[in-house]
């Protein structure tokens, strides 16, 4: 398993209620995915952006000097490896913040309509692929130096490799894209996942699945599991359904008690869904 993942629901910051939720896609080994895990909100809240409620600017930089202390790091010099990371900061006034390096993903149910969090980093993008030639690079099979398939990560360093660019202008960079959104009415849940499950499901399928698992009277646990279960291969050796697969779903309660806040959702889908998708009162 190279997936790793955190969930701090407080950071207990200057008595502030700041939530912190990620996950780390590895590859090439475990290495990247656990330290980034361990130490990126770490480095987050180290910074003085952060002291200062500047968020994007505390995300950006602890993305940078989680980067840099892996590669200075003796286990990795050992374990070369690289992994994704999507990291969700939510402020206490609700304010979301993602950040994304890679291709793991993050997605919110706005009354039960997928709005993205997150942008997938491919090498095809013409920004992506950009920045890969002017740093020495070059994009084959859809692949950087026609060998990864993604084109931000925290480690990977073989990619970040020239000397007259900054750690941002590398072929492969850490540096995150950040979106930063207010809390709106209506919004319900957010869903961090590896690409793994998003090989599988679109965004849309994503949220319908976790409504729809709400209704019937699964609690957020067993849904993880169940989205997992959805996703996995037939055969582990070919197709999709075949990579590592970590999934964080979180709700957003504003306020809301547990129980208010699934009888809400539990009644939006029951009024949106599709009729064939509801069961008739009585039946199981």
């Amino acid at each position: 398993m190279e997936d790793a993942h955190t969930t701090l629901t407080d950071l207990e910051q200057d008595n502030k209620h700041i939530s912190f939720f990620a996950v780390f896609d590895g590859h090439g080994g475990t290495h990247a995915a656990k330290f980034s895990g361990k130490n990126l909100h770490l480095n987050i809240v180290k910074t003085e952006e952060f002291k200062e409620g500047k968020y994007q600017e505390a995300l950006k930089n602890g993305f940078l000097n989680t980067d840099s202390e892996l590669r200075a790091d003796p286990t990795h010099e050992r374990e070369p490896s690289g992994c994704t990371a999507v990291a969700v900061l939510i402020t206490d006034d609700h304010t979301i913040y993602c950040a994304n390096a890679g291709d793991s993903r993050a997605v919110l149910s706005n009354s039960g309509i997928a709005v993205p969090l997150s942008f997938d980093h491919k090498p095809s993008n013409q920004g992506e692929y950009n920045r890969i030639v002017a740093a020495g690079g070059f994009v084959e099979f859809g692949r950087v130096n026609g060998n990864l398939a993604l084109s931000r990560a925290i480690g990977d360093f073989e990619f970040k490799a020239n000397p007259d660019k900054s750690p941002e202008e590398q072929a492969v960079t850490c540096n995150p894209d950040i979106l930063e959104r207010a809390h709106q009415a209506g919004d319900e849940f957010f869903v961090i996942a590896c690409d793994g499950i998003w090989d599988c499901m679109t965004n849309q399928q994503v949220v319908d699945f976790v409504s729809e698992k709400l209704y019937y009277g699964m609690g957020l646990p067993e849904i993880c599991e169940a989205m997992t279960d959805r996703c996995l291969a037939a055969d582990p050796m070919a197709g999709i359904g075949c990579d590592n697969m970590t999934v964080i779903i979180c709700a957003v309660l504003a306020g809301q008690t547990v129980a208010e806040w699934t009888e809400k959702v539990v009644k939006r889908y029951k009024e949106t869904a599709p009729v064939s998708n509801i069961p008739e009162e009585g039946v199981n």
